[in-house]
């Protein structure tokens, strides 16, 4: 049977070489799990795939958006899915890697059948998201689902949208769309989870904010800077820069503070993995035993 085998884990932990040994090793080729890497013009801040490493593996979904291309997890639900069909046809095994969580259970879950949103009502929300604010959406999404309101994350200005788009759109509450129906996938799907000790795992945080900055990342920010409002640049690394470029902050300050988030989101990243009892977890190091679990499961 075909397998899908997934390496996931928090940010900075060490997934992009390892996931090129093992595709090599397989032979599989990557689809990239990370929903900011998929925008071409962030590539310092996401960490995205050097071109020396994309040369070595084929890598999909890095790098083929624009920053005013709107995506979600259901549509890189379908775009992976028939990815994936197309690989299956030269390949026994794939490899998704990355640390998106939704995006994660998107491929391996799916998500449910909520109706797509029409243009008019997408530009309508979010023109009302510039000119009212966020806080009068969260009070309509408390009026019209309050379900929905009593979960959603108050300060994702995505989540928040998108509910009332749907809610707008049909007439319905977005919780009524919401079933979590696990859907059934025609292939395996073995989970292999990377983590560090905590120490250990925010000191290499700190030290690829450092590294980023050296290869340039205050000027990619510059450079994408006129398009702060757009959803594709609420991500750690551009929006601390970007209060340093309104002279918010200090640049010293800011760069603290990418190190602080990014430490923040691994955390986030942790909790929302350490759910999943279908993950069998290894430290990065260990890659001999990594590769036994591997051909051990291509053996079943």
């Amino acid at each position: 049977m075909k397998t899908l085998f997934v390496l996931l884990g928090p940010t900075g932990v060490g997934k992009t070489d390892l996931s090129i040994h093992i595709a090599q090793s397989l032979p599989a080729e990557i689809i990239s799990a990370d929903s900011r890497q998929m925008y071409a013009d962030l590539k310092i801040g996401t960490a995205a795939p050097t071109l020396k490493q994309l040369g070595q593996v084929p890598h999909h979904f890095v790098g083929h958006l624009q920053l005013t291309d709107y995506y979600s997890a259901a549509r890189y639900e379908e775009d992976a899915i028939k990815c994936l069909s197309t690989l299956f046809l030269s390949y026994d095994n794939a490899l998704l890697t990355g640390g998106s969580m939704m995006y994660i259970d998107a491929v391996c879950n799916g998500i449910d059948d909520i109706p797509t949103v029409d243009e008019e009502t997408r530009t309508f929300m979010i023109e009302r998201y510039h000119n009212e604010g966020l806080e009068v959406l969260c009070n309509e999404l408390r009026l019209l689902d309050p379900e929905y309101y009593r979960i959603v994350d108050l300060k994702n200005p995505k989540r928040i949208i998108h509910a009332l788009e749907i809610c707008h759109m049909t007439g319905k509450t977005y919780t009524s769309f919401r079933t979590q129906t696990r859907k059934e996938r025609p292939f395996r799907i073995i989970k292999i989870g990377l983590q560090r000790e905590r120490e250990e795992l925010y000191e290499r945080i700190n030290q690829r904010v450092d590294i980023m900055m050296q290869q340039g990342l205050l000027e990619e920010a510059r450079n994408v800077y006129e398009y702060r409002q757009l959803n594709s640049l609420n991500t750690v690394g551009y929006k601390e820069l970007f209060k340093h470029f309104s002279g918010e902050w200090d640049l010293e300050f800011a760069i603290d503070k990418i190190k602080q988030n990014s430490r923040i989101y691994s955390r986030k990243q942790m909790t929302w993995f350490k759910r999943d009892k279908d993950i069998t977890w290894f430290h990065p190091d260990q890659e001999k035993e990594i590769m036994e679990f591997i051909n051990n499961q291509q053996l079943q």
